[in-house]
């Protein structure tokens, strides 16, 4: 199957990122190359061409998914809030952002579950978790509210993967009440 007209290599990456995590997420990770290169709508040499093998593949789509939450982070900071935990509240309305599809929500997070089973993944995971905490704690909060304020975003981020994800207002209501937890005197 020949490149889709038009589309330049970013552009072929990121639709076999994205074919991907369509295939993991409906056929597990026994989701073949060829699975894959279809969705996308590539050859398989294409797909090769990009990601030598699928652990290549599977690896770059877990640190996409790390590096995509690492950016949303960074994109909810506020440039006029120069105060201690900063860091903390863009955490915090980046998980708590509800213009996410909860559907899409739920599929991401049970594909991060399913890649999280792959060692080297977890492995990845772990250190990535490990960075947050890091960068968490030495944004000037005291370190039981950082873990209050980030166990809570964490919680209710991950809820719609048991079916019962909050509201817009619940989770507006809840954002407010963590940022608030933030501004320390």
């Amino acid at each position: 199957m020949p490149r889709k007209a038009g589309r330049g290599p970013g552009e072929t990456r990121r639709a076999l990122l994205d074919a991907a995590a369509t295939a993991l997420r409906t056929r597990g990770l026994s989701a073949s190359l060829d699975d894959i290169a279809r969705e996308a709508g590539v050859s398989k040499g294409g797909l090769l061409y990009h990601f030598p093998a699928k652990d290549a593949l599977v690896r770059t789509l877990a640190q996409d998914i790390l590096d995509t939450f690492r950016a949303e982070v960074h994109a909810a900071l506020d440039p006029e809030d120069t105060a201690a935990g900063r860091l903390t509240r863009a955490y915090v309305r980046a998980s708590l952002d509800t213009s996410h599809d909860e559907v899409a929500v739920r599929e991401n997070i049970a594909l991060i579950a399913q890649l999280i089973s792959i060692p080297e993944i977890g492995a990845m995971a772990r250190a990535d978790a490990e960075r947050w905490d890091r960068e968490l704690h030495d944004d000037g909060l005291p370190e039981d509210v950082v873990t209050l304020v980030v166990a809570a975003a964490d919680g209710a981020s991950t809820a719609p993967l048991w079916g019962v994800g909050i509201d817009v207002a619940a989770a507006r209501k809840l954002e407010r009440q963590l940022l608030e937890l933030t501004r320390v005197s």
